[in-house]
């Protein structure tokens, strides 16, 4: 099993070698290599079983080292990245040819972002290059949100898992782009297509796509517990699954009345709900339950990031 610690030295170290390090965010766990190291990359798409048509976030230390990496960095993307980073906010650029194809499979553009967490951004700060970091969990499942979560998914795959607690946040990173100078959001997350919009104005959504996504996590099928999962209407759908033993998740206020009933947010809170929803995710694998049941929270701010997540999970094949 992976080692689980604090020790900067010793994941820059590995990094260095080639070999790959799960880190801490505030989002969710990434697995990293370094970006420039096409086979050190490679062993990401190993660990995770991710297909190579996928591509991967680059994780820079600040914004200035962005210019090492892009050909490219639009008037917006900058005033985007004085606001939000470090945060959970990818921007895609057009790639400079230091960036390896793999971790863009193929694609001419890379998704970089400057986390906010302090043990990782003092890693970066050693390192003499980016690192790739998808989430820390085999691809198409539940992302993990503290180190026990990558120990019990990719402990055998890799040496080290830097301990940095729970994820503050909880959900991916929102995703950014620009085509014919229309900003896009390609991935809702960590901050709000409302946020985003106060500073490019509307903006386009391209969410989903079932094969060659152009930009990191936009498969249809993602994020799902390893249970049977069905969105909508809790109460039908209790009915409906009547005689069978169904896990319940919720948000805010209600009376549900079943043995296996986790609530993501009882006051309604969405940032309390983004926090909880991976973990209550993988809590239900370990219950004994036939199927999940979940309703969507509302469709603002966070909550359109939720139920993308949500969506996605029930969209994937059990």
């Amino acid at each position: 099993m992976a080692i689980i610690g604090k020790d900067i030295q010793y994941a820059a170290t590995l990094l260095k070698e080639g070999s790959l390090v799960a880190i801490p965010t505030e989002t969710v766990y990434g697995l990293a290599a370094n970006a420039l190291d096409a086979e050190a990359v490679t062993k990401i798409f190993s660990a995770k079983q991710r297909p190579h048509f996928d591509p991967l976030i680059v994780h820079v230390s600040s914004f200035e080292k962005v210019s090492d990496y892009v050909s490219e960095i639009y008037p917006h993307a900058i005033k985007l990245a004085k606001e939000f980073w470090p945060g959970p906010l990818t921007i895609l650029l057009p790639k400079k040819s230091i960036i390896p194809d793999l971790v863009t499979s193929g694609l001419d553009r890379v998704g970089v972002r400057c986390p906010d967490h302090p043990l990782t951004l003092s890693l970066l700060q050693q390192l003499t290059f980016p690192v790739a970091a998808p989430s820390a969990n085999p691809f198409g499942y539940v992302s993990p949100t503290s180190a026990q979560h990558v120990q019990d998914q990719l402990g055998e795959k890799i040496p080290y898992i830097l301990d940095g607690g729970n994820c503050k946040v909880g959900i991916e990173s929102t995703i950014i782009g620009w085509e014919n100078d229309q900003p896009v959001l390609y991935r809702l997350g960590g901050i709000s297509q409302e946020a985003i919009e106060k500073i490019t104005g509307p903006v386009k959504r391209i969410m989903h796509s079932t094969s060659q996504p152009q930009a990191p996590g936009q498969l249809t099928s993602h994020y799902a517990p390893g249970k049977k999962f069905l969105l909508g209407n809790i109460e039908s759908l209790m009915k409906e699954n009547a005689g069978k033993k169904a896990g319940v998740l919720s948000f805010g206020k209600g009376n549900i009345q079943n043995d296996y009933h986790l609530n993501l947010s009882e006051n309604g809170n969405l940032e309390e709900a983004a926090r909880n929803l991976f973990s209550m995710l993988r809590k239900f694998d370990s219950m004994n339950v036939d199927l999940v049941i979940a309703e969507e929270v509302p469709e603002e701010g966070l909550g359109k990031a939720i139920n993308d997540r949500l969506r996605r999970a029930a969209a994937t094949p059990q």
